[in-house]
C-alpha cells in the first residue's frame, strides 16, 4: 500500500531497488545460504550502484539523500527472500558504519567510510559478548591507553559480517567507573596482530550472512582509531538504537509482506476438496487479518521514521515499532507457513526460510522484554531512576 510518507521520488526508488533484487538477488539465495555468507561482489554491486552510501554526504561518496529513502531500501531489501542478505548489508550501512558518520572525524570517514560506501569494505559492530547481551554496560572487554595506543583484550559473540569484515566498531571499557560513561568506540582492523576470528556460527536463520565470535589478544589500536569522546561509546549506542531498531521494524514489514504474498499464491494454486485453499473462508478470513497486522506494525513504525527524519526525539515511537513489528512478523510467517500445510514445512519451499529468519527478530536489537521495559519508564510507569539502564 502507498503511504504519504513517500514522494514520487521514493516510488521510482523503490521499483528501480525492487527490479535489481529480483534480477541480482533473490536468484542466488540459495547458493548463499549454503555457503553461510553474502559474497563480497554483491558489497561493490551495491556500492556502484549507490544502495551502500543512501544517507551519507557527498563528500565520502555518499548520496546525501533523506533517511526515508534508505528505509525504502531497507523494506524492499527485506522482500528479497533471506533475511541473511538484509542483516549483512543493514550490519554494514546502518549499525556499523552510522557510528562513523555521526561521530568519527574526518579522517576517519576518509578512510573507512569511503571504502565502505563503495562496497570494496565489509564494517560490522562488536558488542555483544560472552557474558551478556542486553546488558551494554556490563561489557568485559577492555581498552587501556598506552602512550599512542590502546591495548584491546576481550572477545566478542554473534556478531553480523563477523567473520568476513575489513573493520569492526568495537565498544570496550575504557575505565571501571561511573556505569555508562566508561565504555568507548573504536574502530579496530581485523588485520590487527592479536585479532583472531573464532568459528563461523551456525544459525536457525539468517543463513545467507556469516556470524561470528571474536577475540582480541593485546590488539594495539592507534589512539585516532577512537571514535568520538573516550568514555562517551555507550551514549553513542543508545542513540544509534532509535534508527536501528527502526529499520528492524522495517525489515519486519518487508518480510512480512513477502511471506503474505507466498501465501496468498499458495492459496490460490493449492487444491483441496476440488477447490483452491482461498475458496476456504477460514483461510481467506486468516490473510486478510495477516494484512491488517502488516499494517498496524507498518504505521507504527512509519510514525517512528517520520519523527526521526525531522530530528525529533522518538525513543518511544522507535521503541514500539521494533517491539510491535518483530511480534507481528512472526505471527505472519507462522500462519503463512500453516497455510501452505505440510509443504510449508519442506526446504524446498521459501516460506520455511522466512520462517526461520523472522524468529530472530524479537531477539536482536533488544529483546522484546527489553523494549517493554523501556517502554515502561517513558510512559512513566516506573522512574527513569530505574537500576535497568537499556535505553
Amino acid at each position: 500500500m502507498s503511504h504519504w510518507i513517500f514522494t514520487e521520488e521514493h516510488e521510482m526508488f523503490r521499483k528501480a531497488v525492487r527490479a535489481f533484487l529480483e534480477k541480482e538477488v533473490t536468484p542466488y539465495i540459495e547458493q548463499w545460504e549454503n555457503e553461510g555468507e553474502t559474497p563480497r561482489s554483491l558489497y561493490r554491486r551495491m556500492g556502484e550502484l549507490g544502495y551502500l552510501g543512501i544517507k551519507f554526504p557527498e563528500e565520502y561518496g555518499g548520496s546525501g539523500l533523506d533517511l526515508i529513502m534508505e528505509a525504502v531500501f531497507t523494506e524492499e531489501l527485506s522482500r528479497c527472500g533471506a533475511g541473511g542478505v538484509g542483516a549483512a548489508i543493514g550490519a554494514h550501512t546502518t549499525i556499523a558504519m552510522t557510528n562513523i558518520w555521526r561521530y568519527g572525524t574526518h579522517e576517519q570517514k576518509q578512510k573507512y567510510l569511503v571504502p565502505g560506501i563503495k562496497g570494496e569494505a565489509i564494517s560490522a559492530l562488536g558488542v555483544t559478548e560472552p557474558s551478556g547481551g542486553s546488558d551494554v554496560s556490563g561489557i568485559k572487554t577492555t581498552a587501556k591507553k598506552d602512550g599512542d595506543y590502546y591495548i584491546l583484550n576481550g572477545s566478542k559473540t554473534f556478531i553480523t559480517n563477523g567473520v568476513n569484515a575489513d573493520y569492526v566498531i568495537v565498544a570496550a571499557k575504557t575505565r571501571e567507573e561511573p556505569t555508562h560513561r566508561n565504555i568507548s568506540l573504536f574502530i579496530v582492523e581485523t588485520n590487527s596482530k592479536g585479532y583472531s576470528v573464532g568459528k563461523k556460527l551456525k544459525k536457525l536463520g539468517w543463513r545467507s550472512s556469516d556470524t561470528g565470535e571474536i577475540f582480541f589478544d593485546h590488539v594495539k589500536v592507534p589512539k585516532e582509531n577512537l571514535i568520538g569522546k573516550e568514555n562517551e561509546g555507550f551514549l553513542y549506542i543508545m542513540n544509534n538504537f532509535q534508527y536501528e531498531r527502526m529499520t528492524l521494524a522495517l525489515g519486519c514489514i518487508g518480510a512480512a509482506e513477502k511471506a503474505l504474498q507466498l501465501a496468498i499464491k499458495y492459496s490460490k494454486e493449492r487444491i483441496q476438496f476440488n477447490q483452491p485453499l482461498s475458496e476456504f473462508q477460514v483461510l481467506r478470513h486468516k490473510m486478510v487479518d495477516m494484512a491488517v497486522d502488516i499494517e498496524k506494525a507498518r504505521n507504527i513504525s512509519y510514525r517512528a521514521l517520520y519523527l526521526y527524519n525531522r530530528g525529533e526525539d522518538c525513543v518511544t515511537e522507535a521503541t514500539m515499532a521494533k517491539a510491535f513489528a518483530s511480534e507481528m512478523l512472526n505471527r505472519v510467517t507462522d500462519q503463512a507457513l500453516q497455510i501452505h500445510g505440510g509443504n510449508g514445512y519442506m526446504m524446498e519451499y521459501p516460506i520455511q526460510r522466512i520462517w526461520r529468519d523472522a524468529r530472530i527478530q524479537t531477539i536482536g536489537g533488544g529483546t522484546t522484554q527489553i523494549m517493554n521495559e523501556i517502554l515502561t519508564k517513558q510512559l512513566g510507569i516506573i522512574t527513569q531512576s530505574s537500576k535497568l539502564q537499556t535505553q
